[in-house]
């Protein structure tokens, strides 16, 4: 990599000697905490079986007395009673830092004649003798200072009960993996060790060579605690103030892709619960995305910020849990697959602003889920009504949306043919010669059917006039990708929020994949946050340069702010390869991609495809491949291998190295949608991004594309090459 630099100093060597004497003393605070702890249990078990034996006693005088009391004195003694049996129940001290990875940061500060070590961590253990002091970043103040000051500077706190002032002796972020001293970043210098025992060497890199081993394996996120420490401490000041905002400060977390809005805006429900438990409790927080893919991630990343009971929610499982509280049983069959023009239609802003209009006097009689679906279903066939919608949309929806949307509303509001038939007591005579039902894959089966996008309106339908939403609100919220949320959701959300209105808002307007989208200017004052302030993300930590300028090729005039996005560092050049027929692309693929995986098995690598078919024929192609993985309904495993999915399932996540095997005309064509699609799919890169065209390549990448044909060439005249060592 073009970052390396040859050779390990003398103050290296003593920087790594002096973070492994301190590991050393924190394991060894660590232990003594816990064994003090283990006499403290043993003593208090001791002590807690002859309270018990006395407390017993007590009880059974106490429910004798309670028997005979009078109903004066009832009141009294029962809660008596209660307070007795709540204190048998509490708890001892929290947890302790995990001896195998306690802290990710070390931190040395002079503030007047005096030096302090501190160590940031997800746990606070405190050790006078040992001169051991980690700390919990999500709660101690000093954090502020590692993530505000760089090393060398002189800096100036407010702490509660007191001010600090000194100067940031030593910045340091640490990667301790089962106990054992394996990477550490000082300044624009990551000194690496390599090997084991014996064979044990350090290595000195600039700072952006942050994978775990050669090419893009490990540059990726992973689920284990190690990456999610690294994260944490990577946090830059920006990201940090956005993550220490106060929690009733609704806060616009905007970012190109690979910037850290989905890290700052989990941070943040870390940070805001752990510093206000009681007014931000974790069971009453929640994260919403749209896809089942960044869900699963937000779960993992979540788990080692100690937030894993947050509950995170796909919009569709959302919709539907909240549905089912608001209108109870028995509940419609939701149906996921309606068409993409009458789903576009259900979700644009037009509707919801024709909605609010027509609904605005007219105070339904009843807000049960009959009478609202019947509302909705005689818009949703008043062609005038509908015509008015599409004339609203500024040209995002086609006139051709009304018949549509009308034709699929009256075949859901058909008699299912399973009651048409009740009269049949012949069971067998309700089957086709299959097995199947008779409705089966016929436009019969819509019928009595509910479309999971109606869900939202009917919440909102029912909000709007006034009626309750069932559940307890929500102490704090995220909302992911926020630009692919509907205003019938957002205005949801908004009124499931408590008073504080604390909540964060991530996304980037060139990542939207559907028209639902209507400004953030709109989606804070639906969602009823219009004094949110808004953090802008600029610099992207996951694309490496290339990546990036690609990206901004591929917006052309979508792009919001043209030179704004930035990357982190330099990494290897896209690949661009043309081919004349899908035959050829194909082979090239199976062949470059066998090389990959066995070069370099750590590396996590997507191949994303324009849509769920096309994935699927991708993967018969791939067949052959070792560790190849077709994800369906967003079942990404995080894992080493080959994971073959469409773009839209992967909105949110990364791959080491991300691979565009459909970069033809026909499937990103010169059109805004094919723009934004495809400078997803290229943006999930964290080491390198292949565009692959079996065929016409497409004109997005603009300049790149003439290149396509001649890389083709080159790739024939070399033979099939592989994709790890032409990032080299």
């Amino acid at each position: 990599m073009g970052d390396r630099i040859v050779g390990v100093t003398a103050e290296d060597c003593a920087v790594i000697e002096e973070e492994r004497a301190l590991l050393v003393r924190a394991r060894a605070a660590i232990a003594r905490e816990e064994e003090r702890r283990a006499r403290q249990r043993e003593e208090a078990r001791r002590a807690e079986h002859t309270r018990e034996l006395r407390s017993i006693e007590a009880l059974r005088e106490l429910r004798d007395e309670a028997s005979r009391a009078s109903a004066d004195d009832l009141p009294a003694l029962l809660h008596e009673l209660g307070v007795r049996q709540q204190l048998a129940r509490q708890t001892s001290a929290g947890a302790l830092p995990d001896p195998a990875a306690p802290y990710f940061a070390h931190l040395r500060v002079r503030e007047g004649a005096v030096t302090k070590d501190y160590l940031l961590g997800r746990a606070t253990c405190l050790d006078a003798r040992l001169d051991v002091r980690i700390v919990d970043w999500r709660v101690a103040p000093v954090s502020r200072i590692f993530y505000r000051y760089t090393e060398g500077e002189e800096f100036e706190e407010s702490f509660p009960g007191r001010d600090v002032e000194g100067t940031v002796l030593a910045r340091r972020i640490v990667v301790i993996d089962g106990g054992e001293l394996v990477r550490i970043l000082v300044g624009d210098v990551a000194l690496v060790r390599v090997g084991d025992g014996d064979r044990e060497r350090w290595e000195r890199s600039g700072r952006g060579a942050l994978s775990l081993s050669a090419g893009g394996a490990g540059t990726a996120v992973r689920p284990a605690s190690r990456a999610a420490s690294d994260v944490t401490a990577l946090l830059d000041r920006e990201q940090f103030a956005a993550v220490s905002a106060p929690p009733e400060q609704p806060l616009v977390v905007l970012g190109s892709a690979g910037s850290g809005k989905t890290t700052v805006a989990l941070h943040r429900l870390a940070h805001v619960t752990a510093r206000n438990p009681r007014s931000y409790p974790l069971a009453r927080t929640e994260v919403v995305v749209p896809e089942e893919g960044l869900a699963r991630l937000s779960r993992r990343l979540l788990a080692p910020l100690g937030a894993a009971e947050s509950q995170v929610h796909t919009l569709d499982a959302w919709a539907l849990a909240r549905a089912r509280a608001a209108f109870g049983e028995p509940f419609p069959r939701v149906w996921y697959e309606a068409p993409g023009l009458v789903a576009s239609t259900k979700r644009h802003p037009a509707l919801f602003d024709a909605l609010c209009k027509r609904f605005a006097k007219a105070k339904p009689s009843s807000t049960s889920l009959r009478a609202l679906r019947r509302r909705l279903a005689d818009v949703l066939t008043d062609r005038a009504f509908l015509t008015s919608v599409v004339a609203a949309s500024s040209g995002e929806l086609p006139v051709t949306a009304v018949e549509e949307t009308v034709r699929h509303t009256m075949l859901q509001l058909a008699e299912p043919v399973k009651k048409q038939l009740r009269s049949i007591t012949d069971a067998s005579k309700k089957r086709a010669v299959d097995g199947r039902a008779l409705d089966d894959g016929t436009p019969d089966e819509l019928a009595g059917t509910i479309d999971v996008e109606d869900l939202p309106i009917l919440l909102f339908l029912r909000a709007f006039h006034g009626g309750a939403l069932p559940g307890p609100s929500i102490a704090h919220l995220v909302v992911d990708e926020a630009e692919d949320f509907a205003l019938f959701e957002l205005f949801v959300l908004g009124r499931l929020l408590g008073d504080g209105r604390s909540v964060t808002l991530a996304g980037d307007e060139a990542q939207q994949t559907s028209p639902c989208f209507a400004g953030w200017s709109r989606a804070v004052e639906t969602l009823g946050a219009d004094h949110a302030v808004t953090c802008r993300l600029e610099i992207s930590y996951r694309c490496p340069a290339p990546v990036v300028a690609v990206a901004q090729e591929i917006l052309g005039p979508l792009a919001t702010s043209p030179g704004r996005a930035r990357a982190a560092r330099d990494g290897a050049p896209v690949g661009v390869h043309a081919f004349p027929a899908d035959a050829h692309a194909e082979l090239f693929l199976a062949t470059t991609l066998r090389d990959l995986v066995d070069r370099e098995p750590q590396a996590c690598i997507g191949v994303l495809a324009r849509d769920a078919a096309a994935a699927v024929r991708v993967f018969g192609s791939l067949a052959d491949v070792p560790r190849v993985r077709l994800v369906t309904r967003g079942a990404f495993t995080f894992e080493p291998g080959i994971e073959v999915a469409e773009v839209d399932a992967a909105k949110g996540l990364e791959f080491d190295y991300v691979v565009v095997p459909d970069a033809t005309a026909a499937a990103y064509p010169a059109t805004d949608d094919a723009r934004r699609l495809l400078h997803v799919a290229a943006t999930r890169a964290s080491h390198q991004l292949w565009l692959v065209s079996g065929g016409e390549p497409t004109a997005l990448v603009g300049a790149f594309a003439a290149g396509a044909r001649a890389a083709h060439h080159r790739a024939l005249d070399a033979g099939a090459g592989s994709l790890a060592s032409s990032g080299r």
